[in-house]
């Protein structure tokens, strides 16, 4: 009894050592997610921090007090404005082309086993981890070579092509878990294939297809380096912000960003907020 009594004292320090590591375990692969996710948006918090800065000079890159001016005329700078806009619009643009070629991409790759397949999965990844400076270079000698005019058609172009193949992976994951015999009772129902896509299939992937519509929207808008070898006269957000570097980037700058980064951050929360009603709708039905 008291060798047992000795092993129950010693065996007590022994599960607290491994519950004192347990809890240390815990929260430092957690604290340390969250210091890189800060480290990440460290220059986004800087960028909306000197959209209200009272800069008086060309460089806007100390601070000289809080001030509210720049947000009352965000559009005071009409070459700016319009590079706002061109990048919207070639980026929405590329944004809805890529989504359809990518998501029907997705389909055949996940129904049909097709010659070629291994090749076109091999092209999708090589454009994923090719460098932007090749792609872009490959891209004008193709316009130079098809005496394509350089502007707003080459960049939109342009953008389809690279997001394509973002398109593709992001809807073949959300695929990987679709169930076959879905579509097939669709179809035993007297449902014609558009019927059963529009019905059945579409709805199940939807949120494959918008996450892969934001990401392309996101790599088109701010995309710098392939746009800059196909853009000829056309000036995008990017090109511009770049171009003024030279010269003193303008408080303007700051506050479009601040804008476009909390679109974004609406339109996700949104769309979650959205998916997480739409389950506990699917939930209650399939409960009732």
């Amino acid at each position: 009894m008291a060798g047992q009594a000795a092993l129950t004292i010693q065996a007590k320090p022994q599960a607290r050592v491994r519950a004192r590591r347990f809890r240390v375990g815990a929260w430092m692969l957690p604290g340390y997610t969250h210091l890189v996710i800060l480290w990440l948006f460290m220059p986004i918090f800087v960028m909306i921090l000197f959209a209200f800065n009272d800069t008086h000079g060309k460089y806007n890159l100390q601070w000289t007090g809080f001030t509210l001016k720049w947000f009352e005329h965000p559009f005071a700078i009409p070459t700016l404005t319009s590079a706002l806009v061109s990048s919207l619009s070639t980026a929405t643009l590329g944004m809805l082309i890529s989504t359809v070629l990518g998501t029907l991409i997705a389909l055949a790759f996940h129904r049909y086993a097709f010659r070629g397949r291994t090749i076109l999965d091999s092209i999708l990844i090589m454009n994923i981890a090719a460098s932007e400076v090749v792609i872009g270079s490959a891209l004008l000698t193709l316009f130079i070579a098809g005496n394509v005019p350089l502007g707003f058609l080459t960049i939109v172009l342009a953008q389809v092509m690279f997001s394509i193949p973002f398109v593709a992976v992001t809807v073949r994951a959300r695929l990987a878990g679709f169930d076959p015999a879905l579509e097939e009772a669709a179809e035993d129902l007297g449902a014609s294939p558009i019927e059963t896509f529009m019905l059945v299939t579409l709805p199940i992937i939807f949120p494959g297809v918008i996450a892969a519509a934001l990401l392309a929207f996101a790599i088109c808008l701010d995309d710098y380096v392939i746009t800059s070898f196909v853009a000829g006269n056309t000036q995008t957000f990017p090109l511009w912000v770049y171009g003024a570097t030279r010269l003193g980037v303008p408080p303007q700058v700051n506050v479009i960003g601040t804008f476009i980064f909390l679109g974004g951050c609406l339109i996700s929360v949104t769309f979650a907020a959205f998916r997480t009603w739409r389950n506990s709708q699917l939930a209650r039905e399939a409960q009732a």
